[in-house]
């Protein structure tokens, strides 16, 4: 699904999300920042919008991985069109079996991937094993939001909104169906957190962005 649209997968999350996906990368980058790490680790990296956001912001070298052909081989252009092409390297690879050697990174970032993984403590699990000691794990996700009447609004539009767009732009017929259908079925706050914590990681904190819509989770691996 992902290679089918992958030529107008930026495009889509634009309209869809009405441009605050972008705010959402950028609060992660100010994050990411605060640990000043030089090695990162960006899982299902997509079509590079989050590892180009970072290298803009910091000196950091950034390896991405992605399941979709397709999306990579988008993501390699705009690297290359920023001239970033010293510090990001795209590479195909799944999540669940990262071709790395443990602690060979200073921190990991995931967004929108993670409710993507078919065995999510598995690929949580090998995002420690490649993090250095100490190192950092952020993961940005869609989440539910609770207040009304934002929670009743944002049901309507996941349920209608998204699809109809979705299916219009894309020219797909289901690959935004399955965008809220996964959202709706993935733990997000407090569930997420204690499946971040059952993976091995400490400190594990969660950021509320735009209501509830968004989140921000943090963890550290202790050893």
């Amino acid at each position: 699904m992902f290679n089918e649209i992958s030529g107008k997968y930026d495009f889509l999350n634009h309209l869809l999300s009405f441009g605050i996906d972008r705010l959402w990368r950028k609060r992660l980058v100010r994050e990411m920042i605060l640990y000043s790490p030089l090695q990162v680790l960006d899982i299902a990296t997509g079509t590079a919008d989050l590892a180009i956001a970072l290298r803009k912001k910091a000196k950091v070298r950034i390896t991405g991985v992605d399941l979709a052909v397709n999306m990579v081989q988008v993501g390699l252009k705009k690297v290359r069109d920023c001239g970033f092409e010293t510090d990001i390297k795209l590479q195909v690879g799944d999540a669940e079996h990262l071709e790395f050697k443990s602690f060979s990174f200073d921190a990991a970032m995931v967004a929108f991937g993670v409710r993507n993984f078919e065995d999510l403590p598995r690929g949580l699990s090998e995002m420690k094993r490649v993090l250095k000691k100490h190192g950092k794990v952020l993961i940005l996700e869609f989440s539910h939001p609770s207040a009304f009447p934002l929670k009743q609004l944002y049901a309507l539009y996941s349920r209608f909104g998204i699809p109809l767009l979705g299916r219009a732009f894309s020219l797909h017929p289901s690959a935004y169906h399955y965008l809220p259908e996964s959202v709706e079925a993935f733990p997000s706050g407090k569930d997420f957190l204690k499946i971040l914590q059952e993976s091995g990681f400490v400190d594990c904190k969660v950021i509320n962005l735009t209501g509830g819509i968004a989140s921000i989770y943090s963890g550290t691996r202790p050893e």
